[in-house]
């Protein structure tokens, strides 16, 4: 009955996503087939779905989404982005190397890929094509840096990613084996993305900085001028403090990540309008019709994908998944392989937010029963799907940065092939040394 399930599930699933139905659709209808193969009340569909949206650090979601786009509107993003090329200078590939710099720190207040590097590159990439630099390099590099988005805290993915794996206790025989787990909950997640981020954001630099060296792109300056610095980081002090109030007071105790979210809605309002003075009644305007769009897509794939969840853990599937694998090879090492291999594949290919509510019931259990502690699992899941948005076919990054750079997708693809393989092979240093996502959380007493 087991392996007829699974094929029900999934065959019906794959088979609406192969003939072009919206993943909402083809999550929805392969549950409800699942149900009456189960003979279970269809009913219990809505009534699973109903309160996969009771949560209470979802309401995170829109409040972060919001934030960002009210950001962008209000100039912080801009004045990140000038402080960023202050600071590049005189570098080999200095723009290159700002347009990272500043997906790093837009991604510290966004917690979206495609949000970063839309904010990014509406700056970066024109800055760049100016400056002599290839427009489809330009491209490339920014929307490879826009994964930084979901990987830097806060990160929308981490925050779907805690409340999948919430529920979820390591196994009696797992902890008699391996000891009790770190116990996932969103700030440690956060805190836990620091250093991964920081070490895919230097591979990233490393291949610009050989790249733009090849092809002759010069620093921005010719030295770095101090005065140029002071006086960028005095005008964007009130955007560099944005993602300092958000973490500090998530790291402190001072407020939880979903408070943190409404605090950075009101910080950046007060900016924008009594101290920049650029956030206008319209801007406000597109900044809630595009978190309600957001929003509501999301939610949509939230509840089907919440019962496709369901589904699999009360059948036991992800326990079939484990022994399978198990039986296949029992080295760590290689499994990692699997995995990553696996995430990167489906990231090609699936939405990101998606594919962790799906994957999380059926990947998560397999890593107890590995030893692998879930927060470190939850980064290395979230930074190999980051991957997925600078590889097509569904590549969201590349779609915003040829839509502002004008670049064929074929082209930036080319391109930004460098960027994901050393992006690939930070992330099986960070899978292969745990100490990269745990030291910090230890060090802070999580």
């Amino acid at each position: 009955m087991d392996t007829t399930l699974v094929w029900i599930l999934f065959g019906s699933f794959l088979l609406l996503l192969l003939i072009g139905a919206p993943i909402t659709v083809s999550l929805g209808v392969s549950a409800l087939a699942a149900f009456m193969f189960l003979e279970e009340n269809p009913i219990k569909l809505v009534q699973i779905a109903f309160r996969s949206v009771g949560s209470f650090p979802l309401m995170a979601l829109p409040a972060f989404i919001l934030a960002g786009a009210l950001m962008e509107a209000a100039g912080i993003s801009r004045r990140l982005v000038k402080i960023a090329e202050d600071f590049a200078g005189p570098v080999t590939g200095g723009l290159g190397a700002a347009t990272v710099f500043a997906c790093i720190f837009f991604g510290a207040i966004s917690g979206s890929g495609p949000a970063t590097t839309a904010a990014v590159g509406m700056l970066m990439i024109p800055a760049m094509v100016q400056r002599g630099y290839d427009r489809g390099y330009a491209s490339a590099i920014t929307a490879s840096s826009g994964g930084l988005g979901i990987v830097i805290p806060p990160s929308i993915p981490m925050v779907i990613f805690g409340i999948s794996g919430m529920g979820m206790q390591a196994p009696p025989e797992a902890v008699a084996k391996f000891g009790e787990f770190q116990s996932l909950s969103i700030p440690k997640l956060f805190i836990a993305g620091f250093f991964p981020a920081f070490l895919i954001a230097t591979s990233v630099l490393i291949i610009n900085y050989y790249r733009s060296k090849k092809r002759g792109y010069t620093g921005i300056s010719d030295s770095w001028s101090i005065a140029e610095m002071g006086r960028s980081l005095r005008t964007g002090i009130w955007s560099i403090l944005a993602p300092l109030i958000i973490l500090g007071g998530i790291y402190t105790g001072f407020f939880t990540p979903t408070e943190s979210a409404v605090v950075a809605i009101f910080y950046t309002l007060f900016v924008g309008v009594f101290l920049h003075k650029e956030l206008k009644l319209k801007d406000l305007s597109h900044s809630l019709e595009t978190t309600t769009w957001i929003t509501g897509r999301v939610l949509l794939i939230l509840f089907t994908a919440t019962v496709f969840g369901r589904l699999l853990v009360e059948n036991e599937i992800p326990a079939i998944v484990a022994e399978s694998l198990l039986a296949f090879t029992d080295n760590m090492y290689l499994i990692w392989v699997l995995i990553i291999a696996f995430l990167l594949f489906v990231g090609m290919f699936m939405e990101t937010l998606a594919t962790i509510m799906i994957l999380t019931p059926v990947l998560l259990p397999i890593m107890y029963n590995l030893g692998v502690d879930p927060v470190h699992f939850g980064v290395v899941m979230v930074a190999t799907l980051a991957i997925g948005f600078q590889t097509p076919p569904l590549g969201e990054n590349l779609f915003v940065a040829s839509g502002i750079g004008g670049s064929s997708i074929e082209d930036i693809s080319v391109k930004a092939i460098p960027f994901a393989i050393m992006s690939v092979i930070a992330i099986f240093i960070i899978a292969y040394v745990p100490d990269i996502s745990l030291f910090l959380p230890r060090l802070l007493g999580y």
